[in-house]
């Protein structure tokens, strides 16, 4: 057939192919054809239908709109993806908001902000593995390691962490300062009983059942201030360098604001009907009726209730607001260790469970149930996890569905009944896992033989 006559011929069975046949007649019309072609027709068939039919949209889309849709894809999805094709594996590689949505649906602490790393994929990617690897890791039990610390030759009363240094006072009237990473005493210090301890790079400050508080200069060893005017042991002891202010609180049943340069007592807080076993003072992040934000707030407890007072004597002498047991659980006796204040939110542990309540308003949030009420010690609360100790286990939850992430045993230690030989190291992978990964202390309790049990991070074995 020539070639005129093929168009001719070619021009007229389209025209009845597209126009005079149904689509149930066009297939029987292409399976006849189908079924008469040669290996050459079958081979240019599949080429063709390649293209036509198995269209690869991410490829023909511009690069911004793939990730586009692909940021919108969970982790397991975005796997997957990486397994269709060579141009599919680079493109999710590259695709930084889609692995940085990942990572925030894990639950880490990405805030967009400048001083975010370059918009890099595969990085991203790397995070978010080596934080699925470490929450596997936590509920496997294989997140932690342990060390024990000797030194001491009586009982422990007191702890505080800070920046990879940990501090223990003890009853052989001495204090000793840690390294966490390596477990040496780097200072030792003649001391008097210790009820609490906090320090800083310069100075130690303990409070004692002696009644007193005293302030001891960590490089000479010498007493540089001595705080006196309780008449009761001093179980609590918080300072703030920035105000010039030491707050103690003790078991006359007072709260007591110092002059921390000079030692001299600024003001007495009555209103408390029993030990007054922790105070915190922490700046305010919410407006409310009684607190600006920004304003520092200060704190103190007992075992039945929790009372907010101003650090300025000027502004007022009396608590501005007191929390209790709600009225609607009558069966609440007593609140348990420890204390903690975010500034937006006020939580405590009692015998009926984690009590959390609005700082704005001071309305009860919520409730967070637990089995082993008695024995409960709150060591850190977040938007993500929080930190808390039972009978046998150091526990991770999650703060909003209250899963158990993680149960850690321990060893058999020393219960307080003010919690103050319980530590937590630095808690900010409570609002949620960082870029970096964690490492340092987790946790810290002294043992019956007077050593020191320390629960450390373990590094993520992850291959980039």
């Amino acid at each position: 057939m020539d070639e005129k006559t093929f168009n001719s011929w070619l021009d007229a069975v389209t025209k009845t192919f597209t126009s005079e046949v149904s689509d149930q007649q066009r297939c029987v019309v292409l399976d006849r054809l189908i079924s008469n072609c040669g290996g050459v027709q079958l081979r240019h068939l599949s080429t063709k239908l390649e293209d036509l039919v198995k269209r690869d949209f991410l490829r023909l889309l511009p690069t911004e709109l793939g990730h586009y849709l692909l940021s919108w894809l969970d982790a397991e999805s975005l796997c997957q993806c990486c397994l269709v094709n060579r141009h599919w594996n680079k493109m999710v590689n590259e695709c930084a908001q889609a692995w940085q949505r990942a990572c925030r649906l894990l639950g880490m602490n990405i805030v967009e902000q400048e001083n975010l790393p370059e918009q890099n994929g595969v990085e991203w990617k790397t995070v978010y593995r080596r934080t699925r690897l470490r929450l596997r890791q936590m509920k496997e039990g294989l997140a932690f390691d342990s060390a024990t610390l000797h030194g001491h030759s009586a009982r422990v009363y007191a702890l505080h962490y800070r920046e990879g240094k940990l501090a223990s006072g003890s009853d052989d009237l001495t204090v000793r300062l840690w390294d966490v990473r390596t477990g040496q005493c780097q200072r030792v210090l003649q001391t008097h009983t210790v009820a609490d301890i906090k320090f800083d790079s310069s100075k130690v400050l303990t409070a004692s059942f002696d009644n007193t508080v005293a302030c001891w200069d960590w490089n000479t060893g010498e007493r540089k201030q001595q705080f006196v005017g309780h008449t009761g042991a001093v179980f609590s002891v918080e300072y703030v360098d920035e105000l010039d202010l030491l707050i103690s609180g003790s078991a006359d049943t007072t709260v007591k604001i110092w002059q921390l340069s000079s030692g001299n007592l600024i003001n007495t807080l009555h209103g408390h009907t029993d030990w007054v076993t922790q105070v915190l003072i922490q700046p305010c992040r919410v407006d409310s009726d009684t607190f600006s934000k920004g304003d520092q707030v200060l704190l103190s407890m007992d075992k039945s209730e929790i009372r907010v007072w101003c650090v300025w004597p000027e502004v007022n002498t009396s608590s501005m607001k007191t929390l209790t047991y709600p009225t609607s659980i009558p069966r609440g006796q007593s609140f348990l260790p420890r204390l903690q204040f975010d500034g937006a939110c006020v939580v405590c542990a009692s015998d009926i469970g984690i009590l959390v309540w609005n700082f704005k308003t001071y309305d009860l949030l919520r409730l967070i149930p637990h089995t082993d009420y008695t024995n409960l010690v709150l060591l850190g609360y977040g938007t993500t996890f929080m930190l808390f100790l039972d009978q046998k286990s150091l526990n991770i939850l999650n703060t909003q569905t209250h899963e158990s992430i993680s149960s850690w045993r321990l060893p058999t230690y020393r219960r307080s009944k003010r919690g103050s030989n319980f530590v937590a190291g630095s808690i900010e992978w409570l609002d949620g896992f960082g870029l970096d990964e964690e490492e340092g202390l987790v946790f810290a309790t002294s043992m019956p033989d007077y050593s020191l049990h320390l629960v450390r991070w373990r590094g993520v074995p992850i291959k980039r």
